[in-house]
């Protein structure tokens, strides 16, 4: 016999574990998520933290060593929640945290890839470092700012990761041209009227000519990006790397 990867016929699962599970599904309850959700196309467990407190007052931080303002998540309670959960090893373990790398659509494309995420929603000043080493949490930014916690940073990953499900989307298409699939941002989109106060639909958009379009369309997304994010523009792929060059 020869080893074989393992197939997973469960659908997709996001576990989460937040001090407030009353916040899930939230916004993925409606629209193409939550149609998905309640047809099995993926699976939500929103798991209180608390649960795996040991004293009486279902105590999940304290102090912050070497003093401090707030308070922190302690390492023994959240690793208690974690193995709790009882993820399979491959799944990965998310932490979400504005110190983490950012996320792009590449990682959300390996992640929906998968079979799930165990994703961690921290509260007050932080997670003690220990857990996040214990645990192999991977730590993940959804942008340059502070939430009060990772509940609405776990809602934004998960539904970017479930709209790229098989089945969620009406057309594949549209997740394949949109910002960042390709290393740029989308072009502008158009729709009736053909007239919106005295401007119009680019002419070009409906001449009928899809050669046209297309260049158009890359022509625009490339000056959009340029402007708007050089970071992403110096990291495009060169056109050299998009051709095949491999020899028959």
């Amino acid at each position: 016999m020869t080893d074989t990867a393992p197939t997973w016929h469960a659908p997709w699962r996001a576990t989460v574990l937040t001090l407030f599970p009353e916040i899930f599904p939230g916004p993925l309850g409606l629209s193409l998520a939550g149609r998905a959700l309640a047809g099995g196309l993926w699976a939500l467990e929103a798991q209180d933290i608390r649960d795996s407190a040991t004293d009486r007052h279902r105590s999940v931080d304290d102090t912050p060593a070497g003093g401090g303002p707030g308070m922190v998540l302690r390492a023994d309670v959240l690793a208690a929640a974690i193995d709790a959960a009882a993820t399979a090893p491959e799944v990965p373990r998310l932490l979400m945290s504005p110190r983490g790398r950012p996320l792009t659509q590449a990682r959300v494309k390996e992640l929906a890839a998968g079979s799930g995420a165990l994703i961690v929603c921290g509260r007050f000043e932080g997670v003690d470092q220990r857990v996040i080493e214990a645990r192999n949490l991977e730590e993940v930014s959804i942008g340059d700012y502070v939430l009060a916690g990772g509940e609405i940073a776990a809602l934004a990953l998960i539904d970017a990761c479930v709209r790229l499900l098989p089945g969620v989307m009406g057309k594949m298409e549209s997740g394949t041209e949109e910002s960042f699939s390709a290393g740029l941002l989308e072009y502008p989109q158009y729709t009736r009227p053909q007239s919106f106060e005295g401007r119009p639909i680019p002419e070009i958009l409906t001449s009928g000519d899809h050669a046209k379009v297309a260049a158009w369309r890359r022509a625009e997304a490339e000056a959009l990006t340029r402007a708007r994010r050089p970071d992403l523009w110096k990291r495009r792929p060169s056109p050299d790397a998009t051709k095949n060059t491999t020899k028959g």
